[in-house]
């Protein structure tokens, strides 16, 4: 548990307390996808600790859900805007439902592909193995989008690319993921929670 004392707003401050306090914005169908789906925000504050190097960063979230992973990083780092950018209309809907409530400012959500997206209009990224749903015999956060092994690694090779054309100095967290989004010029600067939570930089 984590508490700020600076929030954008008491009123705000009150959801950060705890991820089941947080997770009462939601909808009980939304909760349920908690465990499996949305980041503990003990993770957000390691991961935003590090993304947010600098007053005016733009942080991307791809494949951010119900928005859990921005809205907590936005009142943690109010200095730093962040994206999320979700295929599910739905999600988006959710996401937007709570950051009305909560007030938060720095935080924009996209429905669409990340693919769509301009990746160089963003400083650095964090990914919580958003392809993985691609796969066969894995939790699923519902059956409204296509799902397909070939989409997984088209994906992970966009992803791969997109990354290495980014400046030296972009930074990106992965949590549970593979790492095959991730190219060889950058470089690992330190690992959490027995690997599962990534911290990497491109260096050239």
């Amino acid at each position: 548990m984590f508490c700020k004392t600076t929030s954008t707003t008491d009123n705000a401050a009150k959801w950060f307390q705890s991820d089941f306090r947080f997770h009462q914005l939601y909808p009980a169908d939304m909760r349920r996808l908690a465990s499996q789906h949305w980041t503990p925000l003990q993770v957000v504050k390691q991961a935003t600790d590090y993304l947010a190097d600098r007053a005016g960063v733009r942080i991307l979230d791809i494949g951010s859900g119900i928005g859990k992973f921005c809205l907590s990083g936005a009142w943690l780092q109010p200095g730093a805007t962040f994206y999320g950018v979700e295929q599910r209309d739905n999600l988006i809907g959710y996401a937007q439902a709570a950051q009305h409530a909560l007030g938060l400012q720095n935080v924009h959500f996209y429905h669409g592909n990340f693919t769509q997206l301009n990746l160089s209009d963003y400083h650095h990224f964090y990914c919580f193995n958003p392809f993985y749903e691609n796969l066969k015999n894995t939790d699923k956060i519902d059956d409204t989008i296509a799902f397909s092994a070939e989409l997984y690694h088209y994906y992970n090779r966009f992803l791969h690319r997109q990354l290495e054309y980014m400046p030296v100095g972009t930074r990106v967290v992965t949590f549970h993921s593979l790492g095959n989004e991730i190219p060889a010029s950058y470089q690992l600067a330190d690992v959490w929670m027995d690997d599962m939570l990534k911290f990497w930089m491109k260096y050239k």
